[in-house]
């Protein structure tokens, strides 16, 4: 299958990526769990590499490449055992840069997109609120037109990047009473008067900054409105389309990493004079759990290439994160079981992968959520249509 959509150059990326990975990363997470801070150096090297340009345009010093690469870009950040700092890492390159490159004009994306792509500026996209979750046309910020300014007031939370970032992606209401259809979307930098953000304590993804962010009477020049006003709920679904496959991918990702860890484990570990991996009832589970990775990452695999090729692929990146998210969160479960004791200490892997993979079902839409938009894609006949 592997050699269906990877090519030799493929390859070969995913090899320089694991290099560096090893070299620069890996050294460091531990330092970043404990302090929920990810250093800067880290996002200047990812840059200089290119890793934040990979599909975006070189006018604005990216590479434009294959949706391929973005696929092994995330398999591999999962596999340095660090949900958060793969999830900053994307949440900067794939959530808020992907707002800037559809939607930003020439100078919101000079400004902002070029340094994001080298690594000088983090970004962070704001639409969950603390009464809105999963609701996003029940968002309560609000950005009202006072002459050539907006007056932004609100507040967000779960914001991946949410501290330390450098500018924020923001949606607001800019005529509530059109409800989603009054919806608009803002570029804001940090230093702007009246943001405040809090840090938030997180059961995972503990080297991420997840923050709650206050919006207290910030004035912003009314060129900071990103694509058309009242366009922003159009925006926010049409990405989410990226945002819910991504997480399909990491899950299945972070699964195989998971189950290679228990295999390797199983084979060392001796019980009753054999090793562990020739009793029947681990090798069937784990045989059982191989196979419904195997099958999530083919389906997100076919769906990455629909996407890659110009398709809408709202319904089938819904069922990939879905599915995948739940398989993931199986995986994890029984393969810190199958490390008997050992799972359930920090010592190891699973404890950490158990944590940071239950985001997987909550994060970029609950897999409540998701059931609903298939059911009426599959069950109304409802069709959902690009907004750019």
């Amino acid at each position: 299958m592997s050699s269906m959509y990877f090519t030799e150059e493929h390859d070969f990326f995913r090899k320089s990526f694991q290099d560096f990975l090893q070299k620069e990363v890996v050294p460091h997470i531990e330092k970043w769990e404990k302090t929920g801070h990810i250093e800067r150096f880290i996002w200047k090297k990812f840059g200089e590499m290119g890793y934040f340009g990979i599909n975006y345009p070189e006018a604005y010093g990216g590479m434009q490449l294959d949706l391929f690469y973005t696929v092994i870009f995330l398999e591999e950040l999962q596999k340095v055992n660090s949900g958060g700092f793969a999830a900053a890492m994307w949440a900067h390159a794939y959530l808020a840069m992907t707002h800037l490159n559809k939607e930003g004009n020439q100078e919101q994306k000079q400004k902002y997109l070029t340094p994001s792509i080298n690594g000088e500026k983090i970004g962070c996209l704001c639409v969950t609120e603390p009464f809105g979750g999963s609701d996003v046309s029940g968002m309560r910020s609000t950005a009202v037109k006072k002459g050539d300014t907006y007056v932004i007031n609100g507040s967000k939370t779960f914001i991946t990047n949410g501290v330390y970032s450098d500018y924020l992606i923001v949606a607001a209401k800019t005529a509530p009473e059109l409800g989603n259809k009054g919806i608009s979307i803002f570029v804001i930098d940090r230093e702007t008067p009246g943001i405040s953000s809090t840090k938030l304590d997180k059961l995972g993804w503990r080297a991420s900054d997840t923050g709650e962010i206050a919006f207290d009477n910030v004035v912003i020049p009314a060129g900071n409105l990103m694509g058309e006003e009242n366009q922003g709920f159009p925006y926010i679904m049409q990405h989410f389309a990226l945002e819910r496959l991504i997480m399909g991918i990491n899950a299945h990702a972070r699964s195989e990493f998971a189950l290679d860890y228990t295999i390797q484990y199983m084979k060392d570990r001796m019980a009753f004079g054999k090793s562990i991996s020739k009793f029947q009832a681990l090798r069937h589970r784990v045989a059982q759990l191989s196979s419904e990775v195997e099958v999530c990452k083919t389906f997100n695999y076919v769906t990455a290439k629909r996407l890659n090729d110009g398709e809408y692929v709202v319904k089938e990146a819904s069922m990939s994160k879905l599915i995948s998210t739940k398989v993931a969160d199986e995986v994890m479960y029984d393969c810190l079981q199958l490390l008997g004791g050992y799972g359930y200490m920090e010592d190891y892997p699973l404890a950490r992968l158990l944590r940071d993979s239950r985001l997987g079902p909550i994060g970029g839409g609950t897999s409540e959520i998701l059931r609903e938009i298939i059911a009426k894609m599959v069950i109304d006949g409802k069709k959902y249509k690009k907004a750019t």
